[in-house]
C-alpha cells in the first residue's frame, strides 16, 4: 500500500504530491472556497472554527478535524505535519495561546507562501511559523514539541515508517500525536491505486487499517488507539468538479465512484510518547 517505495519512486510520489497541491495553493477560486467551507463542516469543523482563521486558510484538502481529537494547553508547542495553508496551525494557536507556538512543516512553496501571507493577515506571525521541509526528515529538534497534529496527509507519504519514527523522535516524553487521516478498510483495484488522482486525492496512498495502526506502534508509540471514525463517502460530493474530473480521467462512473470511496474510512487517532 505504497509504504515500502524504493528511493526514487518516493521522491517521484512526493513530487507529483507536490505539483498537485501547488496546483491546489495557486488556482483556489471563489467557488472553490465555498466547496471548502461546506467539506470542513461535514468533516468535524465548527462554524465558530471557520470564521476564526483567515480567508484563504481552509482549502477544503482535509479528512477530520485534528485540534478536536484532544484539547490542547495553554503554553504548548506544536508541530502541524503538512500544514498547507495554515488552517489547523492557526486553530491550534488560538488553543494554546501567546504563550505557546505552532509550527507548520510543508513541502511545498506556494502553500508556505500562503500560510505566511495567512498568518500575516491575523497577525500571528511571532506565534505561528511554517518551515520547509518533508514530514520524512522533520527540520525540527529531537524532543522540543508536545503535540502533534495532522490532517490527511500522511497518508500521502510513501515512507510511513519514517514519518512516524520522525514524529517519535521530536516529541517530548509524554507528548502526543493527534492524527486525522484516512485508511482502507479492504483492498483497491490496482488501476485505482496507481491513479495519480486518487493518490493526490489520498485514496491511493492509503493503506489498509491494520497496517497503519500498526507502523504508528511500531515507531515506539503507546496507547494507540482510533477516537472517532468515519465513511469517507459521506465527506464527498459527488457533483464537485474536482470529483467528476478525477472520475473521468479514471473511467468510471458514480457508482464505481461510491464503491471504491466506501472502502475508505476516515480516522482521528490518537497515540502516545
Amino acid at each position: 500500500m505504497a509504504t515500502n517505495q524504493r528511493p526514487q519512486q518516493a521522491d517521484e510520489l512526493r513530487e507529483k504530491v507536490r505539483e498537485g497541491y501547488t496546483h491546489v495553493a495557486q488556482e483556489s477560486t471563489s467557488a472553490d472556497a465555498e466547496r471548502a467551507e461546506a467539506m470542513a463542516r461535514r468533516i468535524g469543523y465548527s462554524d465558530e472554527q471557520l470564521e476564526a482563521v483567515p480567508e484563504g486558510a481552509n482549502l477544503g484538502v482535509g479528512c477530520g478535524n485534528p485540534t478536536a481529537i484532544d484539547r490542547l494547553r495553554p503554553g504548548e508547542t506544536v508541530l502541524d505535519l503538512g500544514s498547507g495553508a495554515g488552517m489547523d496551525a492557526f486553530l491550534a494557536a488560538r488553543q494554546v495561546g501567546a504563550s505557546g507556538h505552532v509550527i507548520g512543516v510543508d513541502m511545498t512553496d506556494a502553500m508556505l507562501d500562503k500560510a505566511r501571507e495567512n498568518a500575516h493577515k491575523v497577525g500571528l506571525e511571532s506565534r505561528v511559523e511554517f518551515r520547509k521541509g518533508n514530514i520524512e526528515a522533520l527540520p525540527v529538534e529531537d524532543e522540543s514539541v508536545d503535540a502533534i497534529i495532522s490532517n490527511c496527509v500522511v497518508n500521502l507519504s510513501p515512507e510511513k515508517e519514517r514519518v512516524y519514527r520522525e514524529a517519535f523522535r521530536v516529541l517530548r516524553p509524554g507528548g502526543r500525536l493527534m492524527i486525522s487521516d484516512i485508511v482502507l478498510d479492504r483492498p483497491l483495484p490496482q488501476a485505482v491505486l496507481d491513479s495519480i488522482d486518487a493518490y493526490i486525492g489520498c485514496v491511493g496512498g492509503a493503506s489498509l487499517r491494520t497496517e497503519y495502526l500498526e507502523t504508528i506502534a511500531k515507531a515506539g508509540f503507546s496507547e494507540v488507539r482510533v477516537e472517532r471514525e468515519a465513511s469517507f463517502v459521506d465527506a464527498l460530493s459527488f457533483d464537485d468538479p474536482p470529483v467528476r474530473q478525477a472520475m473521468e480521467r479514471l473511467g468510471i462512473d458514480e457508482e464505481q465512484a461510491r464503491g471504491f470511496a466506501d472502502a475508505v474510512t476516515s480516522l482521528h487517532i490518537f497515540a502516545a510518547k
